[in-house]
């Protein structure tokens, strides 16, 4: 049975993040909120975590779309082929923030996504999300949690989240209630901006 964890936004408890990020070092899975829906993430350098969150997904992990949490731009040159100034100046001023950015891949993407072009950006503004990728080192690898029922497509209660999902995961993270609007998903691998899905994060930043 799963972990329920309380954490604070407002001034993340060290010892709460170091448990945490101890749990996604050996494979773990958490669901964790962001500022948009809570989100079903593990390390990225762990393959069988990896495989653990497809399996839930019900998808093949080599064409998973899953986004990368990031803590800053500075992660960006690990998995991210050099962008152009235009392409950093829209990143600059719409992160930390509810969106998604698919940007080109580089080499140095774990194995399990080599085959892929293009990876999911994603900073948001949430401080136990950026907490946790600082403490751990490395990016989360995250994709929503949805619900069932149709009128609520995202759930937001982080104690029905845990009623639902502690037999598949090793920690929920209770941060308060979540949103139950997705993020803008917006493509800049090519010449020109393309919005993938237009959610939470307004189009005003370009």
């Amino acid at each position: 049975m799963s972990e329920f964890i309380k954490i604070y936004p407002e001034n993340p408890n060290p010892k709460e993040i170091k448990r945490v990020v101890d749990v996604l070092r050996k494979g773990g899975l958490i669901i964790y909120p962001t500022d948009t829906v809570y989100g079903l993430g593990c390390d990225i350098t762990n393959t069988k975590a990896l495989e653990k969150i497809a399996r839930i997904k019900g998808v093949k992990l080599a064409k998973a779309n899953w986004s990368f949490i990031c803590a800053d731009l500075s992660n960006l040159s690990d998995y991210v082929r050099q962008i152009d100034t235009s392409t950093f100046k829209i990143l600059k001023r719409a992160l930390p923030g509810p969106y998604t950015f698919i940007l080109p891949g580089n080499n140095n993407l774990p194995k399990e996504f080599k085959k892929k072009k293009t990876v999911g950006i994603r900073i948001p503004d949430n401080s136990i999300a950026r907490t946790l990728v600082e403490a751990l080192g490395n990016p989360i690898v995250s994709t929503s949690i949805r619900d069932e029922d149709e009128l609520l497509e995202y759930t937001t209660d982080p104690e029905l989240i845990y009623e639902k999902w502690r037999n598949l995961v090793d920690i929920v993270i209770d941060g308060g209630y979540g949103d139950n609007m997705a993020s803008t998903v917006i493509d800049l691998s090519e010449d020109e901006p393309i919005v993938v899905r237009e959610g939470k994060g307004s189009l005003d930043i370009f």
